[in-house]
């Protein structure tokens, strides 16, 4: 079946794992099953993808066909997993804030307005989380005032 599937399709296999004689991790796949075909084909292997707007626009294309770009991600999730394992040890807490609001912020930005749906509020795409983080700054300082303060 192996010889159907052109570059970009998706297959799944059955099998397992092992190491060569030169140590390298490889597959020893027993069944493969085919998972959907590539309706375009990939760009073209030796230069990958070179308009920088194609580039950003179809990220998955650009991961397959570039190297670097791939590199460059899982370069900056190696980093940020590192982070939040620095500051997770240390007792800090990732919070997440809205990223679309009721009204419309942030200086002199052009607010980007996203409608929603006839029976609910037109909302904004946040400029800056900074009133949120603020908002719960000032909560958590409230709520911890007798507690062991973390150094600054």
């Amino acid at each position: 079946m192996y010889h159907l599937l052109d570059l970009g399709d998706s297959i799944g296999v059955r099998g397992h794992l092992f190491r060569t004689k030169t140590n390298e991790l490889t597959s020893w796949v027993e069944e493969i099953f085919f998972l959907s075909k590539a309706l375009l084909p990939l760009p073209e292997k030796w230069h990958g993808l070179t308009d920088v707007e194609l580039r950003y626009r179809q990220r998955y294309l650009d991961l397959i066909a570039n190297e670097k770009s791939r590199q460059v991600f899982e370069t900056r999730a190696r980093i940020v997993r590192e982070l939040r394992k620095f500051f997770d040890a240390r007792g800090y807490i990732e919070v997440e804030t809205p990223m679309m609001h009721p009204i419309a912020g942030g200086a002199a930005a052009r607010p980007f307005k996203t409608p929603t749906t006839p029976w609910t509020p037109d909302l904004y795409l946040r400029i800056a989380p900074e009133l949120y983080l603020q908002r719960l700054r000032s909560g958590v300082r409230r709520g911890l005032r007798n507690q062991p303060q973390f150094p600054e």
